[in-house]
């Protein structure tokens, strides 16, 4: 049984195009699409090689369809090679409800995707190229070894396997369209004159007053292209860029009349307004709540670890409240966290226990031997400073007031948030092409006849954990099966 079938995990299911009806925008069919490439072997084309990409490809081909795989960068799965800290969370086990969920406002697109490639599937597919998975705490799903690179030489495999023809070092400059449909692409020409290194073809200008020479001005040649009836996008945000998700696709999708939701940084770190004393980012806070307030009202509330970076805050426990940080310093609101280090405890019973330990230390440097029972030994210095306490103290030395102080710093430790680490440093993206605009059974664009959009470039987005990358293949998937669906129903009426 091939990877089409139910021992690999992907379901069949049918999608079609969808040409723009009557009334719909069609793209203004530019220069690009002046010039049509020439006849090729190749009747799908993905762009961009990622987890969505990858997938893409291989459904396609699965279907019957001859793929060519275009990435930009010299290697596919780069982003992926980092996700999970170089782990890889493929999946979450949640269910259906809870994953939608995760997605906010945007998640209904993913119901019906969902309905066709879906966490079992997944798993299926890898496990069936012998890759054992594991779940984790929070449902997690990661391969047994812990590295991402076995992920990215599976789906390797199977576009080998599958035949899928695959470019890297092809960077896409436009998709080609002629009468609402799909054409092929226009791969970025690589212009020596840009590196310094002159063009061929190059011809002097006409001498100018004084004898002078003007600008040499290149005859530069048209860009490359090749042919296709159909074309999935699945080109990734613009967060990495290193990765080469560096916002390609949203320019691409634009010029073929798509709207774009600004791109904003998703699980992102916090920049706080505070100076962050250096020995607190050698700090790991595990089992925290963080709060979000805006305007002293709570937006959001997680638990989990956190740990302090150069200017600000991350860790997991932290980055789920970036958009939502984000959106509420945009609006002009002032935004704070706080973090409690000893959630277990109510307010009543960390105070008894302060009252205990007061009581236990009447010897001087009470305060520091007290903190060491309560916090790391890297966080004590500077929290004696945020508590406004003499250090020699003795523990019965120690106000109630001053015992108050403290129990609100371990309860209560407040931040001004001023930013967020810029988009480039971001987990994922948040905004791209509105949702709306593609069907959700197939993921074809409303505006252009055998366009598929998939991944990250929709405004599609969610927690850590897994969803994101689960949305990736799902999305991958649904796209290149339509895709070559859509391509043997236009052969079939030629």
């Amino acid at each position: 049984m091939t990877a089409g079938g139910r021992r690999r995990g992907v379901r069949r299911g049918a999608g079609h195009g969808r040409r723009p009806g009557p009334g719909r925008s069609r793209p203004a069919e530019g220069r690009p699409s002046q010039r049509m490439p020439q006849p090729d072997p190749a009747e799908v084309l993905v762009v961009g090689g990622g987890a969505a990409g990858s997938l893409a490809a291989i459904a396609a081909a699965e279907a019957g369809a001859r793929v060519l795989l275009l990435e930009k960068m010299p290697r596919l799965g780069s982003k992926l090679l980092m996700s999970g800290k170089g782990r890889c969370n493929l999946t979450n086990r949640a269910p259906l409800d809870e994953f939608i969920a995760a997605f906010g406002e945007t998640g209904s697109l993913l119901r019906n995707v969902f309905h066709r490639f879906f966490v079992d599937d997944l798993c299926r597919f890898f496990e069936a190229q012998d890759l054992s998975l594991k779940t984790e705490r929070g449902g997690r799903v990661f391969p047994e070894s812990g590295e991402a690179a076995a992920v990215v030489d599976v789906l390797m495999r199977e576009l080998d396997r599958c035949g899928v023809m695959v470019r890297p070092a092809s960077a896409v400059e436009a998709v080609l369209i002629q009468g609402g449909a799909v054409r092929g692409v226009a791969l970025l020409r690589r212009d020596p004159v840009a590196r310094g290194q002159g063009a061929p073809g190059a011809r002097a200008a006409p001498a100018g007053a004084g004898g002078r020479a003007q600008e040499v001005q290149p005859t530069i040649p048209a860009p490359p292209t090749i042919p296709a009836r159909a074309v999935v996008l699945a080109t990734g945000g613009a967060s990495y860029p290193q990765t080469g998700s560096s916002g390609d696709g949203y320019r691409i999708a634009e010029a073929l009349g798509h709207r774009i939701i600004p791109p904003r940084p998703a699980l992102v770190p916090l920049v706080l307004a505070e100076p962050i004393p250096r020995e607190w980012r050698q700090v790991t806070l595990r089992h925290v709540r963080v709060t979000l307030l805006a305007d002293g009202g709570t937006l959001d509330e997680r638990f989990g670890e956190a740990f302090f970076v150069r200017d600000g805050i991350a860790g997991p426990a932290v980055l789920p409240l970036s958009r939502r940080a984000g959106a509420a310093l945009e609006a002009g609101r002032r935004v704070e966290i706080i973090l409690n280090l000893k959630p277990a405890l109510s307010a009543e019973k960390l105070d008894a226990r302060l009252q205990r330990e007061f009581a236990a230390h009447g010897q001087p440097g009470s305060p520091w031997a007290i903190l060491k029972q309560l916090l790391p030994l890297k966080l004590i210095a500077a929290m004696l400073v945020q508590w406004g306490i003499d250090p020699q103290m003795r523990g019965s030395e120690i106000s109630r007031e001053q015992r108050r102080r403290l129990r609100e710093l371990l309860q209560s430790l407040r931040f001004q948030v001023r930013g967020l680490r810029p988009l480039a440093e971001a987990i994922i993206t948040a905004g791209g092409v509105a949702t709306n605009e593609v069907d959700p059974r197939t993921l074809a664009s409303r505006h252009v006849a055998g366009l598929f959009l998939a991944g990250e470039l929709l405004d599609i987005d969610a927690e850590t954990g897994g969803y994101n990358l689960q949305a990736a293949f799902s999305t991958g998937w649904v796209a290149g099966r339509a895709a070559a669906e859509h391509v043997t129903a236009r052969g079939s009426q030629t």
